[in-house]
Parts: structure tokens; sequence; C-alpha cells
């Protein structure tokens, strides 16, 4: 069964409209995960792309805007990471596609320079449609240099009819020189009471259930979104912090350990902010336990920080969550 549709939030509609009206070949679009900056740069090149644009943004109906609806756009070259392409429904390049299905490699979760190469030649080439050309490299971040590297100089000579659109959620990653060549836009951090009736207005997502997944996000909208059609419920993630000091395996539930480490320094960024007398960001304050020496925290952060950079690769992931919530469990009950 499909994911019902998202409804395109009011903030996004009105910084598209905003971006629209400036010039500019390379945008690159900056800010924390869950602000919507794979959602603003789609809207982009829809506009840019399209037989009949407005001052609002693409007319939704043309021959062009169909195509990218049905990822078959001539003049649009999307680049992200293999995983994130297969999980939008974009389709890989022929010889990508055949060597996963083989089993000759994993999808990659950098965007690959071969695909840079690829995106180089396609900006090249003459426009299919007539109303020029655009790149959407989404999260820019997950360039490694020698990919940066190729984007590099078509960014500084670039044709005379291609776009591009950087979408990034830790811009500060680029290579300087990428984004000297960029248009910086820094996404706007919508109104608590926006995001709330963005979220209870989507299909499935239970309006007295919005502000807690909102809090469980962090008040990132787009991650609120997506925790709330995970299936996990706010009394599961209320009872998380309680679950873990108990040493309690089960709270996790059957999460990915990339999904369980996010949890725990959710909890262990809360709880340092609780030590200091600072209010918490992800969980009501009663939900917490006491919080340790500053100490453990800190040495609980550093410990987190280290396994969630190998975390999409450990060895058996049963065994990973039981230490990740055994060494959360003696972090909280330590007295040093």
């Amino acid at each position: 069964m499909s994911e019902p549709a998202v409804a395109l939030a009011p903030w996004i509609a009105a910084q598209r409209t905003s971006l629209l009206s400036q010039r500019g070949h390379a945008w690159l679009l900056q800010g924390p995960s869950g602000l919507g900056q794979y959602a603003l740069g789609m809207e982009l090149v829809r506009a840019w792309l399209c037989d009949a644009p407005t001052v609002q943004g693409a007319c939704g109906h043309c021959g062009s805007c169909h195509a990218i609806d049905v990822r078959t756009h001539a003049d649009l070259c999307v680049l992200m990471p293999e995983v994130q392409m297969m999980a939008l429904g974009w389709p890989l390049s022929e010889k990508a596609q055949a060597d996963i299905d083989d089993k000759k490699r994993k999808p990659s979760r950098e965007i690959r320079v071969e695909a840079m190469r690829d995106a180089v030649e396609f900006a090249q080439r003459t426009s299919a449609r007539g109303r020029g050309k655009a790149v959407l490299v989404y999260p820019a971040e997950q360039m490694n240099h020698i990919t940066a590297n190729a984007l590099l100089k078509t960014l500084e000579e670039p044709p005379g009819d291609v776009r591009f659109v950087l979408a990034s959620e830790a811009a500060h990653q680029l290579l300087p020189t990428i984004r000297s060549r960029c248009l910086g836009y820094t996404m706007v951090w919508p109104a608590e009471a926006d995001m709330l009736r963005w979220l209870a207005g989507q299909g499935g997502v239970e309006p007295a259930a919005a502000a807690a997944h909102l809090r469980a996000a962090g008040g990132r909208p787009d991650d609120a979104l997506a925790l709330a059609r995970s299936g996990r419920s706010p009394q599961a993630w209320a009872a998380l912090p309680q679950g873990i000091a108990r040493g309690d395996v089960s709270v996790l539930g059957d999460w990915a350990p990339a999904q369980a480490i996010d949890a725990l320094q959710k909890l262990c960024h809360d709880l340092l902010a609780a030590s200091m007398g600072a209010a918490p960001r992800y969980f009501a304050p009663g939900d917490l336990p006491k919080p340790p020496s500053l100490g453990a925290l800190t040495r609980w952060s550093r410990a987190l920080a280290k396994e969630a950079r190998t975390a999409d690769h450990p060895f058996n992931a049963g065994l990973m969550l039981e230490a990740l919530v055994a060494q959360a469990r003696n972090t909280l009950h330590s007295r040093h």
C-alpha cells in the first residue's frame, strides 16, 4: 500500500515564490534536516521547467509537470545517493540498476562520481523540451571530494540553459568553492502553530498526536511526519527514557541501530539540557529519569557519536542494540 500524498507545506510554498522572483543559475538550500530542502528544491525545478509557469510556481498540469511526477523528464537530472533515489522512486542508470540487481554491489549511500559525470554530460546537451535543463543535488553533503570537484567545473562555467539546486542538511561539509559559486539560502523554521496545522492535515496523522511527534522530531516538520507515519506511537516515545534506564531493550522495538542511536542521542541531549537547568527538546520533562553527572553524560555523548559513524554496518544488529541499552543504563546509574 502506497503512502498518502504529502500536501505542500505553506511555508515551502512561500519560500518557493520568494526564490522564483530572484535570478541565479545555482541555489544552495541549507539548514537542519526536516525543514523541507528536498521539497523546496523540487518546487524550484518544476517551475523552471514548466510549460506554463506562474509567479507562484509550476502549473501542475502540463506535460513537463507530468513528466516530473512520473520521474521521466528528459531535462531534469536528479543526483542523490542510490538508497534515496530508490526510496523516492527516481530511476537509477541502467548500469547501476543492473549491478544492484545482480548483487555485484549494494546501493550507494553517497552520490557516486559516475552519476556526477553523467550529470556533467547532461548539462552540456541541448534541452529536449526547449525550456532549459535543471540539476537537483540532494543531500549535497553526500558528495565526496572527487564527486564535488566533478561538479565544481560545471558550476564555474555553466552552460547557458542549465540551472542547479543543491539542497543540503549539512552545508558546512561542502567544499568552500562549491558554496561560493551558489546563491545561499537558509531554510525558514516555521511557526509551531503552522506546523501543527499542516501535520494534522496529512493523511494518517492523528491531530492529537501531532504535537507529540513534533516534539520527538525536535520541532522539524518533515521529520515529525516521518515519525507519525512510521507506526511508532507517542506513548512508546514517552516511555522510552524510563525503559532505557531500566535496561529494557524492548522499548526500541524493531528499530535499526542507526534509529536507536538517534533516539539515544536525543535522550542524551535532553538530559544534558536538564542537568544545566535548560528545557528538554525531544521529551517532556516528566518523562526523563534523573540526570547522572555531567561527566558521565559527556562520555556517553562521545560514545554515541562514535557508534553513529558505523551504525549502518553493524556486525549483529541485535547485539548492538543490547550493547547500546546496557551502555545507556550504566550511564544513567553512574555516580561519576
